[in-house]
């Protein structure tokens, strides 16, 4: 059990990582924000047919959303050290899973993917909505990865292989909007692009420690293990994350 104690003690101080990263991204960055927006069909007289016009939905304030994703993952590592849950926690640990982890990351990981769009020009709120609900199926598709091989005498990778669809789309959409966005002065600054790959490989990484981990290579043998991977990598993620968008707008000038 000396190992479940460590890995409460080290929810806690990770969950702590990230709380004080949101506090300081919420406190010094500035007020930048970008548009959402939508288009509807209307009737133009003139050109006696119904065409699209873009309507502006809201002004959203970046920094608070930067915040947020860092915070959701505190208030996870913090949940998971309380008495009761923790204990629900070890339980699942046991059996090869973590619940919370999935249905946090679905939110945090989503809104990251979200603001990353908005980075490089996506603002339609339809678009939005679709890319943080496929990036989210993505998650929950990590999920069923779990439950579902509680019960398998050997690895289904059925879940994997739907997850990595879902969760390659939005990034291909992104990448279609980078390449779109033109050379020179009318393109994407270059912090866009570093988030781009930086932030991909990372997401990358995850599919990774779960491939290694139901192939039980290494270390990896282990299922502890290959939580611990996951804790870390959420951090420096969201960390590289949160920022490089400091950095390129948000820091005072």
């Amino acid at each position: 059990m000396d190992k479940f104690r460590k890995l409460r003690t080290y929810n806690f101080v990770m969950g702590s990582f990230h709380l004080v990263q949101a506090v300081a991204m919420y406190l010094l960055s500035n007020d930048f924000k970008l548009p959402v927006t939508t288009a509807y069909l209307q009737f133009d007289k003139q050109a006696n047919a119904l065409l699209p016009v873009l309507k502006e939905v809201a002004q959203v304030r970046i920094a608070p959303l930067v915040a947020l994703f860092l915070l959701m993952s505190a208030f996870a590592h913090y949940i998971l050290t309380l008495p009761g849950v923790y204990d629900w926690y070890v339980k699942n640990l046991k059996k090869g899973a973590n619940y919370a982890r999935w249905y946090e990351y679905a939110l945090s990981s989503s809104l990251m993917i979200v603001l990353i769009a908005m980075l490089v020009g996506m603002y339609d709120m339809s678009s939005l909505i679709l890319i943080f609900s496929l990036n989210a199926m993505m998650i929950l598709f990590g999920l069923m990865m779990e439950l579902h091989n509680q019960v398998t005498q050997k690895t289904n990778w059925t879940s994997f292989l739907f997850g990595s669809i879902a969760g390659i789309v939005p990034w291909i959409t992104i990448a279609l909007y980078l390449m779109g966005s033109g050379s020179g002065d009318s393109k994407a600054p270059d912090f866009v692009y570093w988030i781009f790959f930086s932030i991909f490989l990372f997401f990358n990484t995850f599919a990774l420690n779960m491939f290694l981990q139901y192939k039980k290579i290494g270390k990896w043998k282990d299922y502890l293990w290959g939580e611990k991977m996951y804790i870390l990598l959420s951090l420096l993620a969201k960390s590289a994350l949160a920022w490089q968008i400091f950095a390129g707008t948000l820091r005072p000038v």
